[in-house]
């Protein structure tokens, strides 16, 4: 992982240790926000993973799509 997508990885852990639990499990997409996010930095670094990542929390509405979005190879 590059040392950009690192630190932009530390909210989404912050995310996961703190407001995660509370928030409850009832994410629209598999695999979830979060794990998307990390797996997007970390297969593509800290510009592009992070621009996938905010078009994936963009798309995370009521009158957004869902199901199965794997991070793009």
């Amino acid at each position: 992982m590059t040392p950009l997508a690192r630190v932009m990885s530390w909210p989404v852990h912050a995310y996961r240790a703190v407001f995660s639990a509370h928030v409850g499990h009832n994410c629209r997409f598999q695999p979830t926000c979060s794990v998307y996010a990390l797996e997007a930095l970390e297969k593509h670094g800290g510009l592009k993973g992070g621009w996938l990542a905010l078009r994936r929390i963009g798309r995370c509405r009521p009158w957004g799509g869902s199901g199965i979005d794997n991070v793009p190879d």
